[in-house]
């Protein structure tokens, strides 16, 4: 696996803008020196989610979610660490080395080496559909003509043929490829040692582009008899294929235009959709649609995501297993995360180049119009199943389909659709919407590169009883203050190494009230001792490594008509009046102890009881003496 240099990391922490990064997402709000917005992982009107800048972290108080750029991305985006890292890198211009197994991995120059393979190899594939004379050659040709994939939309589509035979490994030699080059590419295959020969041998092939519509692997469909039928490129520095989708390049302009995205289950069904003027149609390449297709495709179709579903067994297999994506986010309650994911069964086991060439775009256009809601859509699917003329079927129909429910089970839209239910199988409404609460909601899991969601064969895991939260302690309006000072002066100390060092007796010193401060205190001084001058956002990022809860603490601060006074107030001002308010509550505590025991009816002696009533005196002056100061402060 490759892996970033902490040094890469660090140095693309400090050129992220966390404000601009977050802007660019979603509308911010200034409020003295901090930044607020509504936060995009749940529904909310009012912004609760604070980034601080100068930290470089983020926190939302509502849904407590919270990180640094990476993490923020990696949430948003359904990216892992490493493609945060790169994305991150590639905006502000840096180039990052990875190494892999202690050796170099793929740089973005070798990746960009890479591209020049897959579109050296396109143009050669391409130039022999057109060009090469042969048998092999002739029945490419006939088959994509059979199917409407010749002349000028083969040439509109790049659609090739790949002769075998060490053909391309020779040309692509010629142009000064190196063996490594096109293994790494994956259009060459060299095992044991043995000669690099041709990864597609007499196939029909189908380059995939990115995005921004570069080649970067190919689906080849073998000519005449052969296994596999279809052949995908495997994963590549830079193909994965949970994460691509096959025509996305030629199809999100018309996604953006109509804010609809239409996903098929092939390349042909793209290529005939969108030869029949249906232009925002994509495919999966090998793989279920996954939790990444459906984050890439909301970027361009702001309206919804219709999954069409082939007619025959397999495409009823693939409607089935598509509602394992049913969850929160299909919800009212997601705010603007909502996905509207849409599903609809072509008829008599057509699929969309056959429906299209038999019955016309315009058909298909009035189908995919009457798509229904995934979640209605395997509601629907599993009242079909029964018979609903019985009363066995009936009781029977409303246990499947109510089980589609599960995991939203808790949401107003779950409960008005069980109340649909409880009416299409003469049900009682009560009994239902009982039977709804009772639903255990399955366990997602998910890898690294997102595999699709419910595709798995083995049924939902339910997790173990979650045990009972802490009955929450009811704080003094004092008690809540103090605890606020505390996180300010933390938060304050995060952003600033050097202030931190300067008052690192006050960190070592301060009665803190919150184990979690306590924590996010010691963490702070064993970072200042082993690297004194780092910056604020590695300062804060070190802290956090060491302390995972300073994630939330960083994050909070003082409220109310102290955080107006703060915002008026300079850095170094407002670092003083947190310090001294929590040396004057050190003060009172230490106080109100030595009163407490004085007060105690036994269990101290008149000498202890004489150096306890000095020592109240000493503080009690300290203590009046502090105030008068603060209060000029």
């Amino acid at each position: 696996m490759a892996q970033i240099s902490n040094e890469d990391v660090e140095r693309v922490r400090e050129a992220t803008d966390l404000v601009a990064l977050v802007g660019e997402r979603t509308q911010i709000r200034q409020k003295g020196r901090d930044f607020w917005c509504c936060c995009p992982f749940h529904q909310e009107k009012t912004p609760s989610c604070k980034i601080d800048g100068a930290t470089g972290r983020w926190h939302c108080f509502g849904c407590g979610e919270g990180g640094d750029a990476f993490s923020f991305l990696m949430k948003l985006d359904s990216l892992s660490f490493p493609e945060a890292v790169r994305a991150l890198a590639e905006r502000a211009h840096i180039e990052i080395k990875e190494t892999s197994g202690g050796r170099p991995a793929v740089s973005r120059d070798r990746k960009g080496r890479l591209q020049e393979v897959c579109k050296a190899t396109a143009d050669f594939y391409h130039r022999q559909l057109l060009c090469l004379k042969g048998a092999e050659a002739d029945a490419a040709r006939s088959y994509l003509g059979g199917r409407g994939l010749g002349g000028e939309v083969a040439k509109r589509w790049q659609l090739g043929f790949a002769p075998g035979h060490g053909v391309l490994v020779r040309h692509l030699g010629s142009l000064g490829f190196t063996p490594q080059e096109m293994v790494q590419a994956n259009v060459a295959l060299q095992r044991d040692g043995g000669p690099l020969r041709d990864r597609f041998f007499n196939r029909a092939m189908f380059p995939i582009f990115d995005e921004r519509g570069s080649a970067i692997a190919f689906g080849g469909r073998v000519i005449g008899q052969g296994e596999p039928k279809y052949l995908n490129s495997q994963e590549t520095p830079l193909f994965h294929k949970s994460k691509v989708l096959f025509g996305l390049d030629k199809a999100k302009a018309a996604m953006a235009s109509t804010g609809v995205a239409i996903v098929t289950e092939g390349y042909t069904d793209v290529i005939a959709l969108h030869e029949a003027g249906i232009r925002n149609a994509v495919a999966t390449l090998g793989t279920a649609l996954t939790l990444s297709h459906i984050r890439l495709l909301s970027r361009h179709a702001s309206k919804r995501i219709v999954y069409l579903f082939d007619g025959d067994e397999a495409g009823k297999r693939a409607a089935d297993r598509a509602l394992g994506f049913i969850d929160e986010s299909m919800t009212p309650e997601a705010g603007r995360s909502q996905v509207e994911l849409c599903a609809v069964t072509l008829p008599d086991n057509l699929d969309p180049a056959d429906f299209v060439a038999q019955r016309g775009a315009d058909a298909l256009r009035e189908l995919i119009d009457q798509a229904v809601p995934l979640i209605q859509y395997g509601i629907d699917r599993r009242l079909a199943r029964h018979d609903l003329s019985t009363a066995e079927g009936r009781s029977a129909a409303l246990a499947d389909a109510l089980s589609v429910l599960a995991p939203i089970k808790g949401s107003f839209l779950a409960k008005d659709y069980a109340v649909q239910l409880a009416g299409r199988t003469r049900a009682s409404e009560a009994d239902v919407l009982a039977r709804l609460a009772a639903l255990k909601a399955p366990r997602r899991t998910e890898t690294a590169d997102e595999e699709a969601l419910g595709f798995a064969a083995a049924g939902p895991s339910v997790p173990p009883p979650a045990p009972a939260a802490p009955r929450p302690r009811r704080l003094s309006a004092a008690e809540r203050s103090r605890l606020s000072f505390e996180r300010e002066f933390l938060r304050q100390l995060s952003t600033n190494p050097q202030a931190a060092l300067d008052r690192s007796d006050a960190l070592a010193s301060t009665r803190w009230h919150d184990g979690a401060h306590r924590d996010v205190a010691s963490a702070m001084l064993e970072v200042l001792a082993e690297q004194p001058s780092l910056s604020p956002s590695r300062f804060a990022a070190a802290v956090v490594e060491r302390a995972p809860v300073a994630d939330r603490v960083l994050a909070g601060g003082v409220g109310g008509s102290e955080a107006t006074d703060f915002a008026e107030r300079s850095y170094l001002d407002t670092l003083q009046f947190v310090a001294d308010e929590l040396s004057i509550g050190d003060l009172r505590d230490e106080l109100q102890g030595i009163r407490a025991s004085l007060a105690a009816p036994t269990g101290v002696t008149d000498e202890e009881r004489a150096v306890f009533l000095q020592m109240a005196s000493v503080l009690q002056s300290q203590l009046v003496e502090r105030q008068s100061a603060h209060g000029r402060a």
